[in-house]
């Protein structure tokens, strides 16, 4: 079986453009995978299909398919991190496999459900957070009154670097809910500078503060971070 030069033309740019629209949302949130990974896995899967329907003769496209999944699941395990009682990385791995099945619908002609598809992915990841974050709000047995919580972070990094990681602190918090209250820094070692800071929320936010030390961590020049919560009244434990 042949297919049309403009038609494989056509299946290859959808599951592209479909990967790296919803790569697009991944790479503002500055996840793991952005927006290359979730195009290059559409792209993946859409070539695969091509491959199982048109390269052999015309095969069974549904035995590829199957395998695209399964594959996807080592793919999206690499993305699933453990630090301590968090575990990060699911929904980044969700949305790889959400790409997948886009690309995979583009390879086989199905545009409609591809574009559906990668539209419900977006406001999934998009829209649904703001909810997530509303029923992940444990009840408050005070009555709804909380008192401030206070945070401590601390970072280590080299003493050439000290500045750059202060700054780059002091923009990862305003871009959440916390205010800092103080920033300091000494030496600890030959060539080591430790960064720490006291930042305060409105209500306790360890998802929001856990995101912050995310995007910290990932700077070249910290070698390690870490967070503690002091709390004025009991709290649930983490």
């Amino acid at each position: 079986m042949h297919m049309p030069t403009l038609e494989m033309f056509i299946r290859i740019a959808s599951g592209v453009g479909f990967g790296t629209l919803i790569g697009l949302e991944r790479q503002y949130r500055a996840r793991m995978a952005g927006l290359r990974t979730n195009a290059l896995v559409s792209l993946g899967a859409t070539l695969f299909v091509l491959l199982s329907a048109y390269g052999f003769g015309g095969g069974d496209p549904t035995r590829v398919a199957a395998q695209i999944v399964s594959g996807i699941g080592f793919l999206g395990g690499g993305v699933i991190l453990r630090d301590g009682l968090t575990v990060r990385g699911l929904n980044t791995a969700a949305t790889l496999w959400c790409s997948a099945a886009v690309g995979a619908l583009s390879g086989s002609g199905l545009y409609l459900a591809a574009g559906v598809g990668t539209v419900a992915v977006v406001i999934v990841n998009t829209f649904l957070r703001s909810v997530g974050h509303v029923v992940d709000r444990a009840p408050d047995p005070s009555g709804g009154k909380e008192e401030p919580s206070t945070y401590e972070f601390v970072a280590v990094t080299a003493d050439e670097s000290e500045s750059h990681v202060r700054v780059s602190l002091v923009q990862a918090i305003t871009r959440t809910n916390f205010h800092l209250r103080s920033i300091a820094s000494h030496n600890i070692a030959d060539g080591l500078v430790e960064v720490r800071a006291a930042l305060t929320s409105d209500e306790r936010n360890d998802r929001a503060m856990e995101s912050t030390i995310t995007q910290l961590s990932m700077e070249p020049a910290v070698t390690r971070v870490s967070w503690n919560v002091i709390t004025a009244t009991p709290q649930k434990e983490l």
